[in-house]
C-alpha cells in the first residue's frame, strides 16, 4: 500500500518535475516574446500647441441630392470662411441605384457654351473682347461674368439671391435648370479633405450656393424652384487627421434617412489631439473625436433650418500620447526567475503535501487505525 502512495507522488509530480526539466526552453521563448513585443503607454498632458491647422478627411454619400446643387462650407470662430469650397474635393453622380455615373473635381455650373450678352447689351462682334454682363452685381466698372457660375458667384459676394436663373442669360444658355432637372433623382458622392484653423468651428454639406445676409450664413435655394431637399446620407469615412494604430473613428459607417419632407442634420463632435509615437520613435500627430447627433425639422422653433448636414466640433484642452516601449531587460530577467520559481515553489508545496499525507497514512497503518 505505501509503495502504491510513492509510485502515486511520482505520478503527481512529475508534469511539475517535466515543466521544470525539459519545458524550460519553452517557458524562455514565451519570456522572451512578451520582452519583444511593445507595449503602449498612456498619458495625459495638457494641449499648448499654437497656430496649427487641422485636417479634416471626408466622404460623404447622399443617395438623394444631385452633385449640381450640393456645396461644402467651413467656418470657424475666428472668423475664417470657406464658401462653396471646390479644391482638394471630388464629386462622383450615382444614379438611383448608388452607380457611379460621373466623376468631376466640382459639381455647381455647367461648362460655359455659346457666348452670352454683351454689358452693354448687344452682341460679341468680330475681335471683340467679350465681356459679360453680371446683372447689376459688379463689383467694378470693369468687372465681366462670362458665365452662370460667375454671375451667381457675383450675386453671392453681394448678398443677393438668384431666384430666376433663366432671366439670367448666361444660365439660360448654359442650360442651368434644365440640367438640375436632368439630374433629378440621382445622388453624390463627396469626398475630399479640408484643412482649416485648430479652433472650433463647423463644415457643412447643404444644397444652394452659400452667401452672407445681415450676418446671417444662408444658402441660396431659389435658383433650385424646390421647397423640399432629402439630406439622407450615409458617412463613409470621417477623421480628423492621419490613421493611427488603434484609433477608432465613431461616424464610420454610420448612415441616416430623412423621414420628414426636410430639415438640419446635425453632428456636435469633441475633437481631442493625439499623439502616437511608435516604438522605433516615429511620431504621428492627430485626433481622436466623440459626437452626438441632432436632427432639426423645417419648421422647428421661429427661424428656419437651412437643409443639410452640418458637423460643429470643438478642441479638448486635453492632448492624449500614446508611446510604443519594449520591456526593460531587467523586467524580462525578473519574469523568467518568477515564472522558474514559482514552478519550483508550487511543486514543492504539492510535494511536501503529498509527503505528509503518505506519512499520515502510514503511521495509521502502524498503529491498525487504517482499514
Amino acid at each position: 500500500m505505501f509503495s502504491s502512495l510513492h509510485n502515486f507522488r511520482r505520478l503527481l509530480l512529475l508534469p511539475f518535475s517535466d515543466a521544470i526539466v525539459f519545458n524550460n526552453p519553452f517557458i524562455l521563448f514565451l519570456a522572451a516574446g512578451l520582452y519583444l513585443h511593445a507595449v503602449t503607454e498612456t498619458q495625459l498632458v495638457v494641449d499648448t500647441s499654437r497656430g496649427e491647422t487641422l485636417r479634416i478627411n471626408f466622404d460623404v454619400t447622399f443617395p438623394a441630392l444631385p452633385c449640381s446643387i450640393l456645396s461644402l462650407d467651413a467656418m470657424d470662430i475666428s472668423g475664417e470662411q470657406h464658401l462653396d469650397v471646390k479644391h482638394d474635393i471630388i464629386k462622383k453622380r450615382l444614379d438611383p441605384h448608388g452607380n457611379v455615373i460621373e466623376t468631376r473635381p466640382d459639381g455647381i455650373g455647367a461648362p460655359k457654351i455659346e457666348k452670352p450678352l454683351q454689358k452693354d447689351g448687344g452682341r460679341l462682334e468680330h475681335n471683340e473682347t467679350y465681356c459679360g454682363s453680371c446683372f447689376g452685381a459688379e463689383s467694378s466698372d470693369d468687372h465681366c461674368c462670362n458665365s452662370c457660375e460667375e454671375v451667381r458667384e457675383a450675386y453671392r459676394k453681394k448678398g443677393w439671391a438668384l431666384s430666376n436663373p433663366d432671366l439670367i442669360d448666361q444660365c439660360k444658355r448654359e442650360g442651368f435648370l434644365q440640367r438640375i432637372k436632368d439630374e433629378e433623382g440621382e445622388g453624390c458622392n463627396i469626398y475630399g479633405f479640408l484643412e482649416v484653423n485648430k479652433v472650433a468651428g463647423n463644415f457643412h454639406f447643404a444644397p444652394g450656393k452659400s452667401f452672407q445676409q445681415s450676418n446671417v450664413h444662408v444658402h441660396d435655394l431659389l435658383a433650385f424652384q424646390k421647397d423640399n431637399f432629402n439630406v439622407s446620407h450615409k458617412i463613409n469615412r470621417l477623421t480628423f487627421g492621419e490613421y493611427f494604430p488603434g484609433v477608432v473613428n465613431p461616424l464610420d459607417g454610420v448612415q441616416w434617412k430623412q423621414e420628414t419632407p426636410s430639415g438640419m442634420y446635425q453632428y456636435f463632435i469633441k475633437v481631442v489631439p493625439t499623439v502616437y509615437t511608435d516604438v522605433n520613435g516615429h511620431t504621428i500627430q492627430s485626433n481622436q473625436f466623440s459626437v452626438t447627433e441632432h436632427f432639426r425639422s423645417a419648421d422647428a422653433g421661429r427661424l428656419q433650418s437651412l437643409p443639410g448636414v452640418f458637423f460643429f466640433y470643438d478642441l479638448s484642452p486635453i492632448k492624449v500620447t500614446f508611446t510604443e516601449t519594449h520591456v526593460s531587460f531587467l523586467h524580462f530577467l525578473t519574469s523568467v526567475c518568477a515564472i522558474v520559481g514559482g514552478i519550483f515553489t508550487v511543486s514543492g508545496i504539492l510535494d511536501s503535501f503529498i509527503y505528509h499525507g503518505q506519512r499520515a497514512i502510514k503511521k495509521k497503518m502502524e498503529i491498525g487505525k487504517f482499514s
